[in-house]
């Protein structure tokens, strides 16, 4: 695999949990071709928003060479990072390189302009202040993440695990995605129209959650998941399943098998010889006409295409 160079802008009064993400997940591993490497100002050291400091392995000037850029969150975001770090962003904006922000690192991408005209998320709490300083963008509030191609964005701390791994399942496959994800502990897949927000407390240990059922679901997604079924195995009614679904997730039960069926299809099609047909059979999305279907519609592509770009991914 040919190297793919990560760069890691971490700006003054970096978010440490923020910068811990991408170095988590795009570390070398045997079977992936990122390079890592953190750089910042032509400081040789930041100090994050904890206090503390830690060293950078580069300046500004290795952004050129990046095939990604993860810009982590920070703690002063109202005020824009050094003109250094926004001409630097806009450089690599403009040879489109890929950039992708979590949380309230879209200000740092913002103040560069690169996401003028723009739909594109941060933290719910920091979305009135990202749309009052830069308006030509607009700000979705209810999304985990958004992919605009080369521009990234994504909420607080856990949605930047989520970007990451679909920035991984991008370039390599379901597959690695869902090894890095298990070898984090982190949920293999959030789709990024997920609800990043849902005002409600949360449940306490004696409450009933949907938890124990969604993870039967994943084991049985050849079945015919219906809301009774689903409500019969969780112990509640057809109503209580659909509204307690919802508020766990922020998606609908059906919105959720169809994208957990995908998910299961795009790891078949990387790692074994079966025939459309019957992936879709063990996946439960019925024939291969619907698959192709359902593939065109979530990814843009056939399974087939999609079998020949990343099934040697996961060997």
């Amino acid at each position: 695999m040919n190297t793919h160079r990560v760069m890691v802008l971490a700006v003054d009064g970096v978010l440490p949990m923020d910068l811990g993400i991408p170095t988590q997940i795009f570390n070398a591993r045997p079977n992936t071709p990122y390079e890592l490497t953190v750089c910042g100002d032509t400081e040789e050291t930041v100090t994050t928003s904890a206090g503390f400091t830690l060293g950078l392995t580069a300046g500004l000037e290795a952004l050129a060479d990046a095939d990604t850029i993860i810009v982590p969150g920070f703690e002063d975001f109202r005020r824009p990072p050094h003109p250094r770090v926004r001409a630097a962003l806009k450089l690599a904006g403009r040879a489109g390189i890929r950039i992708a922000s979590i949380c309230t690192g879209a200000f740092a991408v913002a103040s560069a302009g690169l996401l003028d005209g723009r739909t594109v998320t941060t933290h719910w709490a920091s979305a009135d202040d990202l749309e009052e300083l830069y308006p030509r963008l607009r700000v979705d509030r209810n999304v985990l993440y958004i992919d605009n191609d080369t521009i990234l964005t994504s909420a607080g701390v856990t949605a930047g695990i989520d970007l990451c791994l679909h920035l991984v399942r991008k370039d390599l496959g379901a597959a690695v995605a869902n090894d890095i994800a298990r070898d984090i502990v982190a949920a293999p897949h959030r789709d990024g129209g997920q609800a990043q927000y849902i005002n409600r407390t949360l449940p306490t240990p004696q409450a009933t959650t949907l938890a124990d059922t969604r993870e039967w679901a994943l084991l049985h997604l050849e079945e015919d998941l219906t809301i009774p079924h689903l409500a019969d195995h969780a112990g509640v009614s057809p109503r209580t399943l659909t509204r307690l679904w919802r508020q766990e997730t922020g998606v609908s039960p059906h919105q959720w098998l169809l994208t957990a069926r995908i998910n299961r299809a795009r790891e078949l099609l990387e790692t074994t010889d079966l025939q459309v047909e019957q992936i879709a059979i063990r996946c439960g999305l019925g024939s291969g006409a619907n698959m192709r279907a359902r593939f065109r519609d979530a990814l843009g592509i056939t399974p087939t295409s999609y079998r020949r770009t990343f099934q040697h991914q996961a060997a």
